[in-house]
């Protein structure tokens, strides 16, 4: 940080603390409201998404070697290969827009490109097939579909744009790469490696496997055993560590997992208690944002409508299947069923958290770019669709 920059954050927290009328229960409920936030965030996120996904981050960092990152993901890759990989990958992994942050980092930072690593991001959270699936039998298999469609397009569209915008830089940056030689090849197997990283990728999914909303059916089946899956693959994981790798292999995977975790983690946190303190947590009025003025926009099918709903997308922070519920209410209260896509297709893949973190990847050029072919798209499908219902 540049001694200016330090001088502006110092002036606007001597201005927050002089001027802020913390004496208004508005603001005070708020500023309690932020921690509410961050506690529920702390409590229901981190150890069993996070964590693990600093683990495959760190792996993918120490033990994914740059030419296969390169030969499927970055510039000398089949494209129609890279976005159905980057696409595909990210709706197994079916995570929150925060989980698939370290993630992202991890194969940008290995080589991906910009285009199919995007593409990744945005499919990571939006993709989410308990959610599409939730998405057809709360509110409708109309806006399930177009959720669906929707996400899927929107993954390729987004990555294919950003590759085009950046494609300068893109082009020099994979010159860097392509100049860069792989560590030694290790004595583990193809096969070692994908029973590895499978193991990796089955620990995340299921210990966030999230309780659904009827105890019927196969995801609540396979919720009611998840910790039992979750232990067997640690121990499988355990097997594997003890007879495949070496002491110092482990060790540079812990430092990497590290270094994801330190940098991402107060980003998260402080991003969260942004997020709470301006919106509070969904569902609840707390925040300085009172929810009629948001509610009041969202009716009907207009521009403003859609545009709004997207905006507060981007920005509140949405749990995995938590929007369909808050949908479902702000729709009962008169939201137009364009402004409802909007915020389906905009939410669960962004927040203001993830935005701080992919600002600290990308910059602010590309952040701003990304964020935006978000909330554009998102607003021009939420119009469609909401033509198309009448």
């Amino acid at each position: 940080m540049s001694e200016l920059a330090k001088f502006v954050v110092i002036v606007a927290v001597f201005l927050t603390a002089f001027y802020a009328p913390f004496g208004d229960a508005r603001v005070q409920a708020a500023i309690l409201e932020a921690f509410h936030m961050l506690q529920e965030y702390v409590r229901e996120h981190v150890l069993f998404c996070l964590v693990p996904a600093f683990f495959i981050a760190g792996a993918v960092q120490i033990f994914v070697s740059q030419r296969s990152v390169m030969r499927y993901l970055g510039k000398g890759a089949k494209q129609w290969l890279a976005y159905a990989v980057a696409s595909v990958s990210g709706a197994v992994l079916a995570v929150c827009s925060c989980t698939v942050l370290p993630l992202f980092m991890g194969i940008y930072k290995r080589g991906a490109g910009l285009g199919p690593a995007t593409a990744f991001l945005y499919s990571g959270p939006a993709i989410n097939v308990l959610a599409i699936i939730l998405t057809a039998r709360v509110l409708g298999w109309e806006i399930g579909v177009a959720r669906a469609l929707g996400a899927i397009i929107f993954s390729v569209v987004i990555g294919l744009l950003m590759a085009f915008i950046f494609g300068g830089e893109e082009t020099e940056r994979q010159k860097a790469f392509e100049s860069k030689t792989d560590a030694e090849p290790s004595d583990r197997t193809l096969g070692q490696t994908t029973a590895y990283f499978a193991v990796l990728v089955g620990i995340l999914v299921f210990a966030a496997w999230g309780k659904p909303a009827e105890k019927i059916g196969f995801f609540y089946d396979l919720y009611l055993v998840k910790w039992y899956l979750v232990v067997g693959l640690l121990v499988a994981l355990g097997v594997m560590l003890k007879s495949w790798f070496n002491r110092d292999e482990i060790v540079s995977w812990k430092d990497s997992t590290w270094d994801f975790a330190k940098k991402i983690l107060p980003l998260l946190f402080g991003g969260v208690l942004v997020a709470g303190l301006l919106m509070g947590r969904p569902g609840l009025d707390s925040g300085l944002i009172p929810n009629k003025y948001i509610a009041g926009v969202v009716g009907g099918n207009s521009i403003v409508a859609n545009f709004v709903a997207s905006i507060v997308g981007v920005f509140m922070y949405f749990a995995t299947l938590t929007e369909i519920p808050i949908i479902q209410g702000l729709i009962g209260s008169g939201m137009g069923k364009g402004p409802a896509l909007a915020l389906l297709l905009a939410g669960p893949a962004l927040s203001l958290p993830s935005m701080i973190v992919i600002n600290s990847t990308l910059g602010f050029k590309k952040t701003f770019t990304y964020v935006s072919l978000v909330v554009v798209m998102a607003t021009i499908s939420g119009l469609m669709f909401g033509a198309i219902m009448g």
